[in-house]
This record gives structure tokens, C-alpha cells and sequence, in this order.
């Protein structure tokens, strides 16, 4: 059997394809791979003549793809790099009429407890998408103080007891008693006076060093800064995000607010004013039988946008298209 058989099914593939209105003689890039459930999707769809470029910094997860993938011969492009260096990565490609990309942290991290993404079994707490380069997140733990650390649990994790779980990390610490995933998870258990409903008390925390160690939300910022400039006129960015700093960030790049149009102006992209026009309003959320068939999708949601064609690139006015939203298929 495949290693990823047993594996999850890609998050709302027919609502992404849907939104991506893929060309068999079109170019693509998927930005975050994975075990590339998403790309065989596309890759069905392509011709002789279309291309997708799968990029992922998970080495393990880049070999899986490429041998699930190998089927499709030159189609299928797979590059090892994390996605905030779409640019250079994709340096030489031609542009693209599709990017998408799955945001957060994959099936494959999560259920392996030697990656220590899960408070459910024990691994040795290290999280790191590339595991041959960058701190672990117990090097993270040791290396920042206490209030340093309660800023990151806050902001990555919206943790509301955010200092007394670095306080308990930083006294266990002390006494070298984090020795895996498990023991952190009791630890922080411990420090949180009110659970949630539904909710283990250590996921919050996780989430927030998962993101503080592989700086998620720069990368997250700086694919989004790449994407009018590699995508063609017309070409479709198809997000996928799990919470809501990944969603915020998408939805502020889709609007063009100030502070994304002044990184626009500090990189001399040459981009002044909205290159997006929304594909649908607002977000895309999973069916009723994708919850009931995949419980990790229930925080799903898809953001969409195209940039502007040539033609509304040279209209005399500056005023922005109206967003289209295209049917649901029946």
C-alpha cells in the first residue's frame, strides 16, 4: 500500500478546481504540495502541453509526491523551497495561470509524532516543515524569555492565558523535564485554569510555535506579494486557510489595503493599485459531507481572486471591476 493511502483527502479539491477553471494547456503551480493531492487533481485535467510546479520545503513529503506523481512525466514539476521564495523558484517559468496553495501544517506532519506537530502522541518537540535547516521548537522555548514567549503564545495562538502557560514552560524548562510532545501537552494542560469545549487546552500553543517556528505568516506575506507578479492576466490565486491570522492576511492582500499596496511600493513592484478581482464573495466553506467525511476541514475556508486582464489593465479609468462571482455547479 501507498504511504499516502491511509491519508486524508485533499480539503475541498472540488471547490478549489471549481474556482481554478483549470486549462489542459495551462500553467500552474501549487505552493504547498504536500503529498500532492491537490496537483493530481490538476494534472488530470492538463494536456501534453500544460505544466504544474509542486513546491514544498518538506523534503519527506516532496519525495512522496513525486513518486505519486511520476505518472505524469515532464507535466509535473517538483521544486524544494519554501513558498515565500516563490519568485526565485519559479525564476525562468512562464506565468502562471494558476497558484494555489493549502495553508498550515499537513496530514503527513501531523499524524508523524517524529515531526512533533501533535499534543497526541509523543514526539520530540521540534515542528519544523524543513527539518535540515532552522531552531526546533524547544530551541525556540529555551532561547526566548518568559514575556517573549507569552507575546508569541498570544499573538500566533490567541491564547488568552498566554503568561501562565509560558510561565509553566519556562519553569519546566528549568528542570529539563520536556523530554517530548506529550510531556509539553501535560504542561500546558496544567497552566490553563478553563478549557474549551471541543478544543484540547494545548492546541492553541501548538499552533503558536508551529507558526513562530517556521515563520508562517512572513511566508504566508510574501506569497502573496509574489502572486500578481508570476501570475498572467487573468490568472486565478485559489487560497486555502485553516485560521483566522492565515485568512486576515489573505483577505487584506485580495482588498489591496495600505499596508499591502506600501510593500508593494518597498519591493518597486510597480503595482499602485488592486491587481485582484474576487472570484467569490467572501469565503468558500467545506460541504456538509466533506465535515462528515473529513473532521479536519471544519475550519476550512477558500478565498479566491483573478488578477486583471490586459484590457482592464489599460482602461483609461482606474476604477475596479466588479467582483464575479461564477455559479455553483449542481
Amino acid at each position: 500500500m501507498e504511504p499516502w493511502a491511509n491519508l486524508h483527502q485533499p480539503v475541498m479539491a472540488d471547490e478549489l478546481l471549481h474556482l481554478l477553471a483549470v486549462r489542459a494547456d495551462g500553467v500552474y503551480c501549487d505552493a504547498t504540495l504536500g503529498l500532492g493531492g491537490h496537483s493530481e487533481r490538476v494534472l488530470e485535467r492538463l494536456g501534453t502541453l500544460g505544466r504544474l510546479f509542486g513546491v514544498d520545503r518538506d523534503a519527506t513529503a516532496l519525495g512522496l509526491a513525486k513518486s505519486r506523481l511520476a505518472r505524469f512525466g515532464e507535466r509535473f514539476v517538483p521544486i524544494h523551497g519554501p513558498f515565500g521564495e516563490l519568485r526565485t523558484l519559479l525564476a525562468g517559468a512562464p506565468p502562471l495561470d494558476g497558484l494555489i496553495a493549502d495553508l498550515g501544517v499537513s496530514s503527513l506532519q501531523l499524524d508523524r509524532p517524529e515531526r512533533g506537530f501533535s499534543f497526541q502522541t509523543a514526539g520530540p518537540v521540534d515542528m519544523r516543515m524543513d527539518c535540515s535547516q532552522g531552531e526546533t521548537a524547544l530551541d525556540l522555548m529555551e532561547r526566548l524569555d518568559e514575556q517573549s514567549l507569552a507575546a508569541i503564545l498570544w499573538e500566533y495562538g490567541e491564547e488568552r492565558h498566554s503568561r501562565r502557560v509560558a510561565r509553566a514552560i519556562k519553569v519546566t524548562l528549568s528542570n529539563n523535564t520536556i523530554v517530548d510532545t506529550l510531556t509539553l501537552a501535560n504542561v500546558i494542560a496544567k497552566a490553563i485554569p478553563q478549557r474549551e469545549p471541543h478544543k484540547h487546552p494545548a492546541t492553541r500553543t501548538f499552533q503558536a510555535l508551529r507558526i513562530a517556528v517556521n515563520d508562517e505568516l512572513r511566508q504566508i506575506h510574501s506569497l502573496l506579494l509574489a502572486a500578481p507578479l508570476v501570475l498572467a492576466p487573468g490568472g486565478r490565486l485559489v487560497i486555502i486557510s485553516f485560521h483566522s491570522l492565515e485568512d486576515r492576511l489573505v483577505k487584506q492582500h485580495l482588498t489591496f489595503v495600505p499596508a499591502v499596496a506600501d510593500a508593494h511600493r518597498s519591493r518597486g513592484s510597480g503595482i499602485t493599485h488592486n491587481p485582484f478581482v474576487a472570484l467569490a464573495k467572501g469565503t468558500v466553506t467545506p460541504s456538509d459531507a466533506e465535515l462528515a467525511q473529513n473532521p479536519r476541514s471544519r475550519s476550512a475556508r477558500i478565498r479566491a481572486a483573478r488578477t486583471l486582464t490586459v484590457e482592464e489593465r489599460t482602461q483609461s479609468s482606474r476604477r475596479e471591476p466588479a467582483a464575479q462571482e461564477p455559479p455553483w455547479p449542481h
